[in-house]
């Protein structure tokens, strides 16, 4: 089907030409971590339906924001992966992710919840820093690569983290509103960092 457009002669306007429809940007979250297979898109995505999911990504193929691989055996499944173009949406995911958290209050009954779906708002927060830091939440675990290299995330546990943060239920969240910053939340034990590298120290100094 052709792609609907806003018909404007405008930067905005033809970015939402191709990132404005409903699911495109939250796929987009979720290929930040690294490649996925559609069936692990499909259960981090609660409320999309199949038809839905196949059909963005298709889109997204034609705008060359996704690519589709083949996993070499004994794997030998299709992973969704963004291009170079995809991973430049970062700091608008980054950006958003800013603006709409003070919208969340309380976590209504309906809400899913991942714990890599606090990652997009940590890189923003820790920004200035670098190295491997593994992120413990309640719900699970990710990691971030920090520094000025292209920052990015991928879900679970680090293979050799330069240090780990381990938040207590709620806290990411006041980390993200501003409502708490790492060295109150260190101070009040709804944080702990863990390691004795550069990035550990500068963590605990906040």
């Amino acid at each position: 089907m052709p792609r609907r457009s806003y018909d404007q002669y405008c930067s905005a306007a033809r970015a939402l030409d191709t990132v404005g429809e409903r699911w495109t940007l939250l796929i987009v979250r979720e290929l930040l971590a690294g490649p996925r297979r559609y069936t692990d898109l499909h259960a981090d995505l609660p409320g999309v339906s199949t038809d839905v999911l196949a059909a963005r990504l298709k889109e997204m193929e034609r705008d060359a924001l996704v690519t589709r691989r083949r996993l070499p055996p004994p794997g030998a499944a299709y992973v969704y992966e963004l291009t170079a173009r995809g991973r430049g949406l970062l700091p608008v995911l980054t950006a958003l992710a800013e603006w709409g958290a003070p919208a969340l209050s309380e976590r209504r009954p309906t809400d899913a919840v991942r714990a890599h779906w606090s990652a997009i708002p940590l890189l923003g927060l820790l920004r200035r820093h670098d190295g491997t830091l593994e992120v413990r939440l309640p719900e699970g675990t990710f990691h971030l690569r920090l520094g000025p290299d292209a920052p990015s995330y991928a879900d679970g546990p680090a293979e050799h983290p330069d240090a780990w943060l381990a938040l207590a239920d709620g806290t990411a969240l006041a980390l993200e509103q501003g409502r708490l910053s790492l060295a109150e939340a260190i101070k009040t034990g709804d944080a702990e960092v863990g390691g004795d590298t550069p990035l550990a120290a500068a963590l605990r100094d906040g």
